[in-house]
């Protein structure tokens, strides 16, 4: 369910060349799908988080994923650029219950320690999917056309949708006292954010993001258009850096046998940031070979594959209620740091890798600041009595 996000992104952008021959358009409106998915995610987050706690997680998690194949199919049909923004827009609400749901399907299943181990197997298949999307939908758009990676996207969904009917069992039921009025889901989600454990480690998991965001969003002209490297070759590039943050949170599933979330952030945190300091010197002053850079640069992300599962379990352990709302607050916190990254990243935008650099830089430090935070905060890394 979690790979339904970065599929529905990575696995068409290849195609928007094609999208916009086809449907008589320009690329910066074919651009405007990917805007449209964003913002439907978003909201869609926020949509589903009181959702779940009301009417428990499969029929939400059905729901979602019809309206996904739905839409998926539509988008295969499209007849117009605006069809397919629209439709792009449906797809993310349909999308963005596969992140509410997993993590908060993980919450009800695991306790203490054992959330952050099921979040780092969760991210290690998160992990794989933009390494291998991109590369799926250019060979299905080189041979059969861009309408039909949503033809398969559709047929992915439909197959999450057999498995989850199938194979998830009530993990937590319906609660009739959850109320959907606007006022209530609005008091649910006060309520969620005045827990101080969730606001710093969920603020941590969303800078993070947000330096994640940075690289994906700066690395394809930092690495072809400054350092010289080709299409093929930056895609080897990205699919490393993929692996490294599976490894990092392989290696964080390890570490979780002996240590809590607690004792791994601080360390890997100010690993991270060790780098990241010595990453924007060396840039800013221009004494970096290309190769170290890279090397850095996979670092970080490594990095992401620890800090990611740790502080999103650290944010959920608080909560036994509303943990549908506060799994989709912390989604939205991420989502919406990773799109203000690369905005920040596109304004500041000056035709040298010091902006990506300094936003990967800028993003670990306030991540290991906030890490600090925490460690003064009451411990909670086991459930509530």
């Amino acid at each position: 369910m979690s790979t339904l996000g970065p599929f529905s992104v990575d696995m068409y952008l290849p195609g928007f060349p094609a999208i916009a021959r086809d449907l008589h358009t320009d690329v910066g409106h074919v651009g405007l799908t990917l805007s449209a998915y964003f913002l439907g995610f978003c909201l869609g987050l926020l949509l589903y988080g009181p959702i779940f706690d009301r009417f428990g997680r499969k029929k939400p998690i059905v729901l979602g994923l019809l309206v996904y194949i739905a839409a998926a199919v539509g988008c295969a049909f499209a007849p117009s650029i605006r069809y397919l923004i629209l439709l792009r827009f449906f797809l993310a609400l349909g999308s963005c219950v596969g992140m509410v749901g997993s993590s908060t399907v993980i919450r009800d299943l695991f306790k203490g320690k054992e959330v952050a181990k099921a979040l780092s197997m969760m991210m290690t298949i998160f992990g794989f999917a933009p390494i291998i999307a991109p590369s799926i939908g250019g060979v299905v758009i080189t041979t059969l056309g861009w309408r039909y990676v949503f033809v398969i996207l559709a047929m992915i969904a439909t197959l999450i949708l057999v498995a989850a009917n199938r194979g998830l069992r009530g993990t937590h039921g319906p609660d009739t006292a959850v109320s959907l009025r606007l006022a209530s889901v609005a008091r649910a989600y006060v309520s969620v954010l005045k827990e101080r454990q969730f606001l710093v480690y969920a603020l941590t998991t969303g800078i993070a993001t947000g330096g994640l965001f940075s690289y994906i969003t700066g690395s394809p002209f930092v690495f072809i258009n400054l350092f010289g490297f080709t299409a093929t070759q930056f895609a080897w590039i990205f699919g490393a850096n993929g692996l490294a943050m599976v490894a990092g949170s392989q290696i964080n599933h390890v570490l979780l046998r002996k240590y809590d979330s607690r004792q791994i952030l601080p360390v890997v945190a100010t690993a991270q940031s060790a780098l990241a300091v010595v990453l924007v010197v060396g840039t800013i002053l221009g004494v970096l070979p290309v190769f170290a850079t890279l090397g850095l640069v996979c670092g970080h992300i490594f990095f992401f594959g620890f800090v990611n599962p740790n502080s999103g379990a650290l944010a959920l352990i608080p909560f036994t209620q509303n943990v549908g709302s506060a799994s989709a607050s912390m989604g939205a916190i991420q989502m919406g740091s990773g799109v203000l990254a690369s905005a920040f990243l596109s304004f500041f935008h000056n035709g040298t890798a010091v902006p990506m650099i300094s936003m990967l830089g800028s993003c670990a430090l306030l991540t290991l600041t906030l890490v600090m935070m925490g460690r003064s905060l009451p411990g909670k890394t086991h459930d509530p009595h």
